[in-house]
């Protein structure tokens, strides 16, 4: 008869291990939970993002559907997290990590399609990657390792309503997302943001809005990713009526987002400043010297 393994009770009477106890030796694998398997696999956020920016410079309806599905995804993974209960710190890192890659992407392309106005998208994108990368370490170090989403109501107000009510955070996330969009489809559709996009009617190669561009891209640029062709692929416009509609609906909400980033900016910087000023009492500095008074 085999040797079977026990384990002593208080009694000294033998048990064999049961089977929730052999699970719970079992490591987890943090790797293969839920909402990080919805990040980096197959039809995934990741993925969709890297392609939808393969296709920005040439395809815009392309990019932006895949953009926005990608956007829609970060909602997903959080939803998943609360509902088995696998919410991690590397989970909450990697989904602002993709954020600010990917929001940080789309507004490189802007800050190029844009020129004259790109000191402003350079500014957005500082802004955008110093408040959050503050305030996540702020609450890493000084809040004993809490979650960043984890906003006591006595340090912001304001802060502690975006992180603790969903709605207003995915609102908020939604149309910033959105107004940027817009943009990139206005840079495609708007001789008003787009002076090149201006036909010229006395030209008779002039590049016709709505038609395809003339002569064939192909034949002009074999390379299709190149400067030439982005700008023959911009002048193959499309309507720009709705890309309005979305920018002047979402310019609020963008700006209220850029505005809580600021302040994010700030209530994280003095958090860390008073960690600093308590270490320091803690270490007994500045050292008091005695001053010797020369005569």
């Amino acid at each position: 008869m085999p040797e079977t393994r026990s384990m002593a009770n208080g009694n000294g009477a033998a048990m064999r291990p049961t089977d929730n106890q052999k699970n719970k030796e079992e490591e987890e694998n943090v790797f293969l939970f839920y909402p990080n398997l919805i990040v980096p696999l197959g039809a995934s956020r990741v993925v969709l993002a890297f392609v939808s920016l393969y296709y920005m410079p040439i395809h815009p309806r392309t990019c932006t559907v895949l953009y926005s599905v990608s956007c829609l995804l970060d909602a997903l993974d959080g939803y998943a997290a609360r509902y088995f209960e696998q919410s991690t710190k590397f989970g909450a890192v990697l989904d602002m990590v993709t954020d600010r890659c990917t929001t940080t992407c789309l507004m490189v392309f802007l800050a190029s399609a844009f020129p004259r106005y790109s000191i402003v998208f350079q500014a957005l994108i500082s802004l955008d990657l110093a408040s959050h990368y503050m305030h996540m370490y702020a609450t890493l170090s000084m809040g004993n390792g809490a979650s960043h989403k984890k906003v006591d109501e006595s340090r912001s107000k304001l802060l502690k309503l975006y992180y603790s009510d969903q709605r207003v955070l995915f609102t908020l996330c939604l149309m910033n997302e959105l107004f940027f969009i817009a943009l990139y489809l206005l840079s495609f559709s708007s001789p008003r943001l787009s002076p090149t996009l201006l036909q010229d009617p006395q030209s008779p190669s002039s590049l016709v809005a709505g038609s395809p561009a003339a002569p064939d891209p192909s034949k002009m640029f074999p390379s299709p990713w190149s400067a030439g062709a982005m700008e023959m692929a911009r002048a193959n416009k499309m309507d720009d009526r709705f890309p309005w509609v979305i920018f002047w609906i979402s310019l609020p909400f963008m700006a209220l987002k850029q505005f809580i980033n600021g302040v994010q900016l700030v209530k994280a910087s003095k958090w860390l400043a008073e960690g600093d000023i308590a270490e320091r009492k803690r270490q007994g500095l500045p050292r008091k010297r005695d001053a010797k008074k020369v005569q």
